[in-house]
């Protein structure tokens, strides 16, 4: 999978000034760290950091191009405002392409919104799942198309398409339930009839005492 580039510039003032200053500057302070190595101090276009969170999450594969060097990395970490939601700070990992790294990536349903067996109840039990793998095969969600899933059939972990990726390793029960197919209670459809009942009954008995008098 391509990594995403995106352009990032190194900050040498980390004082709460200057932090104070790039963000009316829209520019996100952030850090890029990695095993061994010295962590870099670097700032973030927030309009262009927005843009590559929206196609990247916190799971794809990012090249961050620094004063010409160019650095593999993932979101580590944000940092966001309590009432905002704006995002303060960034923590990027920096990756070996040779060696593997653990993540957990979201589990994505495809199609739920097409299930051919209607009316349905759509439970999702899994929403997100650990893999290990290299960089460069890093995926941005896991997938299970749930158009033509039927009552007796749960979609399971092995039924993700990253499960059938030999460059990926699942770190989950391949059988454990990723989301399963109900029918609507009957149990609401019992209680409308009741309710029906009663006030049908109801009715009855005032048109009888109506007619008493």
């Amino acid at each position: 999978m391509a990594a995403i580039k995106m352009q990032v510039n190194k900050r040498t003032d980390i004082g709460k000034n200057s932090i104070k200053k790039l963000r009316k500057d829209n520019e996100i302070p952030a850090v890029v760290y990695s095993k061994g190595a010295e962590t870099v101090h670097i700032k973030v276009n927030s309009s262009e950091f927005s843009r590559v969170y929206r196609l990247a999450g916190g799971t794809a594969l990012l090249e961050l191009e620094l004063e010409g060097e160019k650095i593999p990395a993932i979101v580590k970490d944000l940092q966001r405002h309590p009432v905002k939601n704006e995002i303060l700070h960034i923590d990027f990992q920096k990756l070996n392409m040779d060696e593997k790294i653990k993540l957990t990536i979201p589990v994505v349903l495809v199609n739920r919104d097409s299930i051919r067996l209607q009316p349905s109840i759509l439970m999702q039990l899994l929403d997100q799942v650990e893999v290990e793998c290299l960089p460069a095969h890093i995926p941005n969600t896991a997938d299970a198309d749930v158009q033509e899933m039927d009552f007796n059939t749960p979609i399971l972990v092995k039924d993700l398409d990253i499960a059938k990726d030999e460059n990926i390793t699942v770190l989950r029960d391949l059988d454990d339930v990723v989301c399963t197919l109900a029918q609507p209670s009957m149990a609401v459809e019992d209680e409308e009839e009741e309710e029906t009942s009663i006030s049908e009954d109801g009715e009855a008995a005032e048109e009888e005492v109506q007619s008493e008098e």
